[in-house]
């Protein structure tokens, strides 16, 4: 059984016991209810809003990590104009503990 939940703008592909790296969702301990797009049970696939209107999948925040870094350099010729940036998006690491089909 498998399911597809929608957070942060995105979608993931998850699996009971599977740990994934989404956008910050709270603190470290929090239980998350997240909203499934998909749920799929062998042949069984449920995927419109009045199949899901009572399906949920369960997780847990299990810690928080920084995701990988990107560096900048913007640059303007003949005229001296240098300016180094970067940035490191903060994420949650959360693992998800059940999926229900309601």
């Amino acid at each position: 059984m498998y399911a597809v939940i929608h957070t942060g703008g995105k979608q993931y592909r998850v699996t009971e016991g599977q740990t994934l790296e989404v956008e910050l969702l709270g603190e470290v301990g929090t239980e998350l209810d997240l909203r499934p797009v998909l749920i799929v049970d062998g042949d069984n696939v449920l995927a419109t809003p009045d199949q899901l209107g009572s399906a949920s999948v369960s997780a847990k925040v299990v810690g928080d990590v920084k995701g990988p870094k990107i560096n900048g350099f913007t640059y303007k010729n003949k005229s001296n104009q240098r300016k180094r940036w970067g940035h490191r998006q903060s994420l949650s690491a959360i693992e998800i503990t059940g999926i229900s089909a309601g």
